[in-house]
């Protein structure tokens, strides 16, 4: 016998979202009309990082013959080396297969999403093209925080969910347990929830027979003109941008005059794809299906995540409802490291090649947002604000392999609301753009809800923590009886860099965080100046609280002390407050023994040559330059204990 419908505690919101997205009540999925005589599944794999959704679409693969053991490799779609080497998806990637139910053919068109917070945008396009999405869960970690966040998310946009209690086969497995968790902490059915190992295969066929049965089928067409929702795209160097899209109504023929809704540019389909796992040309997309289009497009302002296409011969009379706009949670920089090419390593390292890979990598990944901007210290570069740390390092690192470009990035920051005595206000992602201390009034920094999940034994070192963070607390829940969920409220600032990690720490690796930016809240904020050689450098100010403005100033130039190297003169490092210095290091200059040669005769000589050194030392401090490598921006990251 299947299993019974999960008792969901948002099902009710699934109605509503249809009469509200396409203008007109759906069917419940018992009534839904076929739209073909193939029926269409579309969902997507949703779970926390490292909880199997790669192993367990692999598993799909081989189970649906779109692979064969010959074919079949680890992480099948996980295409980047950058993904095989880190263990984590970072690209949602559409793949099409067919399974046979109760002699009845189904295609499935699935989607493999990210499970860490920094690509929570990846897994909200992916859900918007589905109707259903399998929640998997370790059997031997349980609920975590984003299991929480993305179960939230799907069934907030009014999906159907499979529960599913992943890696069985372990030795450490509780699957009763984790279901009791899923159940309390998400409102589904334990007794729904099905148990599968994706190593072995272990209810594999079963989970593509629940798919058939209990997903949702497509909303038929409520127009005959085409409507496709754009979910993805990425920049080929011989085909130019390729499109990901769903089509919601109408069909899109190869050789059609199309128009991008939101843009309003005009292209021609010169060709139509879809992924099987493998390329496969194809003369036309119908209704619910999910494919790929080349149309010659070269430029980024011709195609947008979240637009509508449609035909311009014969246009939709309104567009699908898109994207939120990602909110970029992190700032930093990135410049060129040298002019030319990067000695040794043939990176180009010019500002032309880096503004050619961050335009490419734009295209493949558009939850990142950039601008250009100039620094007297490291010339023309470009400001780039992220969703989180690791979504900085991993583009960072593909800028570095796919664009071929060396950059030098510096302290990451995040956004800041600055109240003018004026009554106006304005936005702030670099601590350099702070207007005169006189014309503020106020600052006021992002504040976040911060979920976090971990062992009862740990709950008073991380209390502590958050405290130490200035913290708020909010509430304290029980998943089970080893574990807890505290609720905090944080500044933004506060956990961006070693948060996470002095929780995993903390937890031995089984804490779990997730947060939302809530608010932006006034504080005792002011900007702290690091000079180099008395001259400021704003690649290395910041934005903290005057509490805690004399330790972190003292924690930057101790680092930074170790990271410059020594001259032939002495490097005043200093931390300031408006003209108030609050933290001082010194760099001791590197003396040369210019009275070594020097034997017999009167000691005048000898202070002669000495003070002679000394004038010169004098003059090459004040016109010699301190050059500041990498890890000296980035020391500015680490804010203590």
């Amino acid at each position: 016998m299947p299993p019974r419908r999960p008792r969901s505690l948002l099902q009710p919101q699934l109605q509503l979202r249809n009469e509200l997205t396409y203008g007109a009540p759906i069917l419940s999925p018992a009534r839904t009309p076929i739209l073909a005589a193939v029926q269409i599944r579309n969902f997507s794999i949703i779970a926390h990082i490292d909880h199997g959704k790669s192993t367990l679409a692999d598993r799909l693969l081989q189970a649906t013959h779109a692979v064969s053991e010959r074919q079949a490799r680890a992480q099948f779609l996980d295409s980047m080396d950058l993904e095989r080497e880190r263990g984590i998806t970072i690209k949602a990637s559409a793949v099409t297969v067919h399974h046979t139910f109760k002699g009845e053919d189904f295609e499935l068109n699935f989607i493999d999403t990210p499970g860490h917070v920094d690509f929570a945008y990846e897994v909200s396009r992916a859900l918007s093209a589905c109707e259903g999405a399998i929640l998997v869960v370790d059997s031997t970690q349980g609920v975590q925080a984003q299991t929480v966040a993305n179960a939230y998310l799907a069934v907030g946009g009014g999906l159907e969910l499979i529960p599913v209690i992943n890696k069985i086969d372990l030795p450490a497995a509780d699957p009763d347990a984790v279901a009791m968790e899923i159940e309390q902490v998400l409102g589904l059915a334990a007794e729904d929830c099905l148990l599968v190992s994706a190593k072995s295969g272990q209810g594999i066929n079963e989970l593509l027979d629940l798919i058939c049965q209990k997903l949702p089928a497509p909303r038929p067409s409520v127009t005959d003109k085409l409507r496709a929702l754009v979910f993805d795209a990425k920049y080929d160097d011989y085909r130019g941008v390729v499109v990901y899209l769903r089509i919601f109504d109408g069909k899109l023929r190869t050789g059609d005059r199309i128009r991008m809704m939101g843009t309003g540019r005009t292209l021609s389909v010169t060709e139509i794809n879809r992924y099987t796992p493998f390329t496969e040309r194809v003369k036309e997309l119908n209704t619910a299906q999910v494919g790929s289009i080349c149309a010659s497009i070269r430029t980024l302002a011709d195609v947008r995540v979240g637009d509508t296409v449609t035909l311009d011969s014969d246009p939709a009379d309104e567009a699908l409802p898109g994207y939120e706009e990602p909110m970029q949670m992190v700032f930093c920089d990135f410049y060129p490291a040298t002019g030319g090419e990067s000695e040794g390593t043939g990176k180009r390292a010019d500002f032309e090649g880096l503004r050619e890979a961050v335009e490419k990598l734009h295209i493949n990944d558009a939850s990142f947002t950039f601008e250009v901007q100039h620094s007297e210290a490291l010339g023309f570069g470009f400001r780039c604000g992220f969703l989180g740390l690791l979504h900085m390092d991993i583009v960072q690192e593909r800028l570095e392999r796919e664009g071929g470009v060396e950059v030098v990035q510096t302290a990451p920051t995040v956004s800041y609301f600055i109240d003018l005595t004026d009554g106006t206000s304005i936005e702030i992602h670099n601590p350099a753009d702070l207007p005169d201390p006189a014309r503020i009034k106020a600052i006021r920094e992002p504040i976040v809800k911060l979920e976090i999940i971990c062992p009862t034994e740990n709950i008073g070192d991380l209390i502590r923590l958050c405290d130490a963070r200035r913290g708020t607390f909010k509430t304290q829940r029980f998943v089970s009886e080893t574990r807890q969920i505290l609720d905090y409220e944080l500044p933004l600032a506060e956990i961006i860099y070693d948060f996470y990690d002095k929780l995993k720490s903390i937890t031995r690796g089984y804490g779990t965080m997730d947060y939302d930016i809530i608010c932006y809240r006034e504080d005792r904020l002011v900007k702290v100046n690091i000079l180099v050689n008395n001259e400021p450098v704003e690649a290395l100010s910041l934005i903290c609280h005057r509490d805690s403005a004399e330790q972190r100033s003292r924690n930057i130039l101790t680092k930074l002390r170790k990271q410059i190297d020594r001259h032939q003169f002495e490097i005043a490092l200093q931390a300031s407050i408006g003209g108030r210095i609050i933290a001082r290091e010194s760099i001791k200059a590197m003396r040369k023994n210019v009275t070594a040669k020097c034997y017999g005769g009167d000691v005048s000589r000898k202070r002669k040559l000495l003070e002679k050194q000394k004038a010169g030392k004098k003059r090459m401090k004040q016109i010699g330059q301190v050059s500041i490598s990498q890890e000296a921006f980035m020391a500015v990251l680490d804010q203590g204990d």
